[in-house]
């Protein structure tokens, strides 16, 4: 569903011979990978760089580092800048408090989901984007419907308009697995915050620390 009112409007874009602006909310480089390589010719992206949930700190510049290397390398690319807001870990333990304890894909991770879409989306509105939208769809873990609402009612909430997406359809997934291995990316062991961590690690034992 969401992936047809997104060539919907893709073929709108090509109609009418003018690229859009996009702020485009990426998670990580490897989940970014397919989603620039899609959209880079449709629209005037700038990357987002919203993910207070990522811990520890080391982890979260680690893989703002890669998603800038991915930017320097990925054909069409080079003209992205990369806006990323000061990080500040207490802003996710605030908006998940009481839900530690929920399983990944639960309650906490439906706010940890409202809070950088909420960010990116008052950003856009703000700078004055005509879309904004996320990577998160692209993974087969996250919930796409959900997405797709909170990232509707936070533009609702501050007039812009968001870009539907379901990234992960059209072998999206494979595909950005495909261009990680190509740009040597790296792939992270756990979604970004330390519950997650705390999840795979009881489920697959110990994750190696990032020196």
């Amino acid at each position: 569903m969401y992936q047809r009112q997104l060539e919907g409007i893709l073929n709108q874009i090509k109609q009418d011979h003018i690229k859009p602006s996009l702020l485009l909310h990426v998670c990580c480089a490897p989940c970014s990978s397919y989603v620039l390589e899609y959209l880079i010719p449709y629209f005037s992206i700038t990357v987002f760089y919203y993910n207070p949930n990522i811990a520890p700190s080391n982890e979260y510049a680690f893989r703002l580092e890669e998603e800038k290397r991915l930017l320097s390398q990925l054909p069409g690319a080079d003209g992205i800048s990369v806006i990323a807001p000061p990080y500040h870990h207490d802003a996710f333990l605030k908006a998940v408090k009481g839900l530690e304890m929920i399983p990944e894909g639960g309650e906490r991770c439906a706010a940890c989901f409202r809070l950088r879409l909420s960010e990116a989306a008052c950003y856009a509105a703000r700078n004055r984007f005509d879309y904004y939208t996320t990577t998160l769809s692209i993974s087969p873990l996250k919930n796409a419907a959900l997405l797709n609402q909170i990232g509707q009612e936070e533009a609702e909430r501050y007039g812009i308009s968001f870009l539907p997406s379901d990234f992960k359809k059209k072998d999206g997934f494979k595909r950005s697995i495909e261009l990680s291995k190509m740009y040597e990316l790296y792939r992270q062991d756990y979604c970004g915050c330390e519950f997650s961590k705390r999840e795979r690690i009881n489920k697959s034992g110990d994750i190696q620390e990032r020196k």
